[in-house]
């Protein structure tokens, strides 16, 4: 399948069945739009390896015919493959000025502004694209202009959430009402594409503003500097924490780039102008420490982040015995070993560490399932369509839907490619998805023979063996024989000799062809590597000809 004829498509390339990496295309009539071009980041399944990108390769055959990309909101989910992949597919994006702004800066960042069109929509406004018609309407979310996207089409309405939540008190902008979300349900919406991250919750996401009263009350309690780690996007957070830091009569610090950065693409389109002075490093250990709050990035407990260079003493900014440590976020699966060696530094060093198990110090920026059903009653869709979750999300989510009503539901996982409509919807294809990985400045197949050797020589470790051969294949000399990873420490020079011996007993039976000579030494020396220690190195032969 290349081409959408006079039907709706939706196919999702990234972000379902997964929670990260967005990438959705919508087909009609000969034509593709892509909503939001994410990343993720990688696991300890990824060595080495920080960014994990989807594979466009669908998309990119087809590029003649894609015309644009819109993006939703800023978070990294949503935009931060966009310097690495959306050069290559050659077509304009589309984005609310805050998140332009972060895109524009990545751009920047990359050298490749000028060759990627970046188009500015205002806030609540429309845009076609070819058969496409696009309308941002505002939800609240953890990131100013978080947007839905209210997409018409020949064969009906879309209605794609983003990310969202409900926020009775939204700090930044101002979301869409119940009435205007009625008012589109009230014209008719075919599918409606939706979050499910927070859907096994049983209670709303609750409000920003509720936040601000846990800060306030533990920080006012604490005795030494304060520092709160949050996620540098939420922008709605920093807002906070600048009320908290005058509530509570600190002065203000900013630890790390990416702060730096939302802060400055905050202001500049109009967001946190009444956010403190902020004082630099120097005046923040000058300062005594009851009157200091630090916001710092790492709560997800990432090793080159600002709050694990304080935690392991590698930062000007320092923190001591009785000072407190916020963790105004929520911890993310798979991240719980990272964040728990930076707590384990922490509590070594005495300081007082809170999380949102202690105190209300945070609020999710996705809808739990009362946020859900009051969705589903002001939208009134024919279909449910769950993206941006594993596929226990996604499945509740249209059991959900089903239990209040909603006439269809289907549940999709990357790469399906999905019939909304006529008669649909309905699974009526598969393409091809995976995932590629950033390795230094090379992108790479995520399960390609790079990634594949990496693992295996993690796990075994590597042995080198150079052979001096004459014309003849006869040996010159002893083998000479490295190992790197694999475990034969105290023996190994007693090792490295049974190995070399080996070597030596293969290459005297094999003959002159190198491609054999090399084969038999490899086998020789792995099955003593196995021997002495049950693991299977990587065997690396080379041959010096004389």
């Amino acid at each position: 399948m290349t081409k959408p004829g006079n039907e709706l498509l939706f196919l999702a390339l990234g972000g379902s069945g997964e929670i990260g990496m967005n990438v959705n295309l919508y087909g009609t009539q000969g034509k593709w739009v892509m909503v939001d071009l994410g990343l993720t980041f990688a696991d300890p399944a990824y060595p080495g390896i920080d960014l994990v990108l989807p594979d466009l390769e669908f998309i990119e055959k087809n590029a003649k015919d894609l015309l644009g990309i819109v993006l939703t909101h800023g978070h990294e989910d949503h935009i931060g493959a966009i310097p690495y992949l959306a050069a290559d597919l050659g077509v304009p994006l589309y984005a609310t000025p805050f998140t332009a702004g972060l895109i524009k800066g990545k751009l920047d960042e990359e050298g490749i502004t000028k060759q990627v069109k970046l188009n500015i929509i205002p806030r609540d406004s429309s845009f076609d694209l070819g058969p496409f018609k696009f309308t941002y309407m505002p939800l609240a979310h953890s990131i100013p202009e978080g947007n839905a996207l209210v997409i018409d089409t020949p064969h009906g309405r879309i209605f794609h959430t983003g990310d969202w939540k409900l926020d009775d008190e939204p700090l930044l902008g101002t979301p869409a009402t119940a009435e205007e979300l009625t008012a589109v349900g009230d014209r008719g919406v075919l599918a409606l594409v939706c979050d499910s991250t927070n859907v096994f919750n049983e209670s709303a996401s609750g409000s920003e503003a509720a936040v601000r009263e846990g800060l306030d009350a533990v920080i006012r309690e604490a005795r030494g500097r304060v520092l709160v780690t949050t996620f540098a996007s939420n922008a709605a957070r920093l807002q906070t924490l600048g009320q908290v830091a005058r509530d509570t009569d600190r002065q203000l610090c900013v630890a790390g780039r990416s702060l730096d950065r939302i802060l400055k693409v905050a202001k500049s389109v109009g967001y946190l102008e009444d956010f403190p002075p902020v004082i630099d490093f120097d005046a923040a250990m000058r300062l005594p420490p009851r009157d200091v709050m630090i916001i710092a990035t790492g709560g997800q407990g990432e090793s080159r982040a600002a709050l694990a260079r304080i935690a392991f003493d590698s930062h000007q900014l320092k923190l001591s015995k009785g000072d407190t440590v916020v963790f105004s976020s929520k911890q993310i699966p798979g991240n719980e070993m990272a964040i728990g060696r930076i707590q384990n530094a922490l509590a070594a060093k005495e300081i007082i560490m809170v999380t949102d198990r202690q105190a209300h110090v945070h609020v999710s920026g996705h809808p739990g399932r009362p946020e859900l059903e009051l969705m589903y009653r002001w939208i009134r869709p024919e279909i449910v369509l769950p993206v941006h979750g594993e596929m226990r999300h996604m499945a509740e989510q249209a059991r959900l839907a089903d239990s209040l009503g909603v006439p269809s539901s289907i549940v999709q996982m990357n790469g399906d490619v999905i019939r909304l409509a006529p008669d649909g919807p309905r699974k009526i294809g598969i393409e091809r998805t995976g995932r590629l990985i950033l390795d230094g400045d090379v992108i790479l197949p995520a399960d390609g023979t790079t990634m594949n050797e990496r693992r295996r020589i993690s796990v075994n470790g590597v042995i080198a063996v150079a052979l001096a051969v004459d014309q003849a294949g006869r040996l010159k000399g002893r083998p000479a024989i490295s190992v790197q990873g694999v475990p034969v420490e105290e023996d190994r020079a007693d090792f490295l000799a049974e190995a070399a011996e080996a070597a030596e007993k293969a290459l005297a039976g094999t003959g002159k062809d190198e491609a054999k000579l090399r084969e038999a030494v490899r086998l020789a020396v792995r099955r003593k590597a196995t021997e002495w220690t049950g693991k299977k190195p990587i065997v690396d032969v080379s041959f010096i000809r004389l």
